[in-house]
Parts: structure tokens; sequence; C-alpha cells
């Protein structure tokens, strides 16, 4: 890849928040990198991101994203979920900091020898019953998962995990009960559609940003019951727990950007915790 090999051994890149994407070739990556790893981005709008993208990044050039809208590769910046002209931003919309980046951040310093690929999928305000086979959102991150997975590269290109932070959408009554079965054929859906019946999936639990637990259970805290207890009930997966994350963009629902990063790094190390646990 003619920019990454350039870039990979650079220091890294400040970069303003709006300047242009980037754009990377992963066709030949540089002496010591050995694979690409790819994670899908799903869910609703915490993982899409809402927290305020800070006035200067820090672009790793072993951190790629896959534009929500062109499918093109490019060094990964906040926000992730963007919508808008890679170049002029023009028609960008409500998105912001997701956990995604941080994720990536700590796979990456974790692992000298590899690419990150993120690939953005996140769609606010959906419910689980918009994300399973056969719909729009399930098939169009397939769609791309496999898009990424055939990248031409002297390297292996692999997909590695998926990354789930949804929620806010199943609370009710009518959905909430059945959430953690539904959850589990989504996941059994991936694995088989992809081939990789141990394909590692992350989840988060949704916010309570109440000062003090309610006097009784609530569809969210039911709902995160559920997603607790996700490991017990489907191998080689995991859940963050968040609960204590009380910072939100004002409204009580959306992470702030300390939050989302913090949602990241407990990912990353959820996402360890399952490879360790391999033979």
């Amino acid at each position: 890849m003619k920019i990454l090999s350039i870039l990979i051994f650079a220091a890294l890149i400040p970069a303003q928040a709006a300047k242009p994407l980037t754009p990377a070739d992963l066709s030949k990556p540089p002496g010591g990198i050995d694979r690409i790893e790819l994670f899908l981005l799903m869910g609703q709008s915490n993982m899409k991101g809402r927290g305020e993208v800070p006035a200067e990044q820090t672009l790793n050039p072993r951190i790629l994203m896959m534009h929500l809208k062109n499918d093109q590769w490019y060094l990964a910046q906040h926000p992730l979920h963007l919508v808008g002209d890679p170049v002029t931003f023009e028609g960008a919309g409500n998105e912001g900091v997701g956990p995604g980046l941080a994720f990536a951040s700590a796979i990456a310093e974790r692992d000298p020898k590899v690419v990150i690929g993120l690939l953005p999928c996140a769609v606010g305000g959906t419910s689980l019953s918009a994300w399973m086979k056969g719909g729009k959102l399930y098939e169009n991150a397939v769609r791309r998962a496999r898009l990424a997975l055939g990248t031409k590269s002297s390297v292996p290109v692999v997909l590695k995990g998926v990354l789930w932070l949804q929620g806010e959408a199943d609370t009710k009554p009518d959905s909430q009960p059945t959430y953690q079965s539904r959850l589990v054929r989504l996941i059994d859906d991936l694995r088989a559609d992809f081939g990789v019946p141990n394909l590692p999936f992350i989840a988060a639990t949704i916010g309570e940003f109440g000062s003090t637990p309610p006097a009784h259970p609530t569809g969210k805290t039911l709902l995160n019951e559920a997603l607790l207890a996700l490991p017990n009930v489907c191998p080689d997966t995991a859940c963050v727990d968040t609960r204590d994350l009380k910072g939100h963009i004002g409204d009580k629902g959306h992470y702030n950007t300390a939050s989302a990063n913090e949602i990241g790094i407990r990912m990353a190390a959820k996402y360890g915790e399952i490879k360790k646990s391999r033979p």
C-alpha cells in the first residue's frame, strides 16, 4: 500500500477533525505487518457515536476505517460513522465519538504486527429486529465485511470480531424478554455466514444514567441483565459492564467522549480475555 507503506513508519499525525480523510492502500503492507484484522461495529447511536469530536486528532497509520458511504479505506479518525463526503464532509450528520477508535487503539498498541480495519455499520435508533438476518442492516454489514475480506493484500485479511452496542430500542415489555435469544440468533447467523464458528462478539450494556439505582427493575436494567448473561449462553462472547459510566452529552441517553472511549478500552480488554481463553 503506497500511502500506508510510507506513513506506517512515520510519527503519529496530528489532524483537524474536519480535514479530508487520508486514503489508505492495503495492497502492499510494509515489512513487519503480517495481517490485517477486521472488526464490525454494529448497533445504534451510541456505537455510531455522539460524543464531541476533538478539535485535533491523532491519526494512527495502522488503524483504518471503511467509509460508510463509499466503501473505501481511509486512516481512521472521528467520526468513524461519517456519512458526509470524505473530502469536504458535506452531508455529514450527527456522528461523533463512539467506542470503536479507542478499541482499535488498544488492540494496535498490544500487537505491532497488525493493521486494524474498522467497518462502521451502526445506525441510530435501530432495534434488534432491524439487525436480524435478511434485513437491510444485517445484509449491509455482511456485504461490507465480505468486501473488506476481499481486499487485495500481500498479507492475510481476516475478520476478528464484532462490537455490539445497542438495546435502548428494545427496553419495551414486548421486546425485552426475548432480547437475549434473538441476539444469540444474530450471533449464530453472523458466524455461519462468515464460516467462523468462534467469531468473538463483544457487547456492552446500555447506559443507566440515573444517580441512584431504581427501586424496581426497569426495561433498561432487565435488558442489561440479559446482556451481562450473554457469555453464559453463547460461547466466545463477552459483555462490558458500563453501568458505572454516567458521562453523557446532556440528554442522559448518549455517552460523552470520555465514556465512549472508556467503553472502547473495556471492549478491547474483553476481546483480549477471549483470545487468552483459547487453546
